[in-house]
């Protein structure tokens, strides 16, 4: 698999990226976890507008997700070619609600559906094209999932946004790359069921036994540095901070 870091900014972009937003390829299949504020830019950086395949969003936060109504005028008033097909969009419920209503004006309630095929996520384990696919709920105060990715083999795990929690060690168990949010300062921030911070990441990466830590969703305010430091306290695999742009062979 090769992962390629999209935007990695935490609640809002950053001077120097977008928010969430990770693209996962193997086999010519191409999967979008999240589209964040400032993503669809980015993405195209990386592959052309209408060559996703699929796409996950872990929750319906506007740094994950927000994206999406841009996307939607990409696919929808497509002129050369005609409109695209519906895209599956693997979400949590009620999505299609929440991304109409941030759009304020599409021509109908449903056409987001036109050109969105959102499928609605719960726990469990299913294929998304070549790729073997396991989500988990995690604790943030909307609906969320963290996600793990198969193929070949190897696997990669995306906490998406999340407190600490037991489902993310399981959903991580073994993982050769463990894409952790750590949003938080350790001894600053004590907040349950809302984010990690660095030394939370690191501790849950040491359980999983993971092979590789790569932390992200860091708001601009957070001393990033400080949170790599305080993963490697507890953690003592190869461990880094996401960087937009950076590419990862799983």
């Amino acid at each position: 698999m090769k992962l390629t870091v999209v935007g990695c900014s935490g609640s809002f972009p950053s001077a120097e990226s977008a928010c969430s937003s990770y693209l996962v390829e193997a086999d010519g299949f191409r999967l979008l976890l999240d589209m964040g504020n400032g993503a669809l830019g980015e993405l195209q950086r990386h592959i052309g507008l209408y060559d996703l395949d699929a796409i996950f969003l872990s929750h319906l936060h506007a740094d994950h997700c927000i994206d999406m109504c841009g996307y939607f005028v990409a696919r929808y008033y497509r002129h050369e070619g005609g409109r695209c097909p519906a895209i599956p969009v693997y979400a949590p419920d009620g999505a299609e609600e929440r991304l109409t209503t941030a759009y304020a004006d599409t021509p109908s309630e449903k056409s987001m559906s036109e050109v969105f095929d959102f499928r609605t996520l719960g726990s469990g384990s299913f294929d998304v094209g070549p790729f073997r696919v396991r989500t988990e709920k995690v604790c943030h105060p909307v609906e969320a999932y963290g996600i793990r990715v198969e193929h070949g083999g190897r696997s990669l795990t995306y906490s998406g946004d999340t407190g600490v929690c037991p489902e993310l060690d399981a959903l991580a168990a073994g993982t050769d790359l463990f894409l952790c949010e750590a949003s938080f300062t350790h001894g600053k921030e004590d907040i349950p069921d809302l984010h990690l911070n660095g030394r939370e990441a690191g501790t849950h990466a040491a359980r999983a036994g993971a092979g590789r830590l790569v932390l992200t969703h860091i708001p601009p305010w957070t001393d990033a540095e400080r949170n790599l430091a305080d993963a490697r306290a507890v953690y003592d695999g190869p461990s880094e901070l996401a960087r937009p742009g950076a590419v990862y062979d799983v």
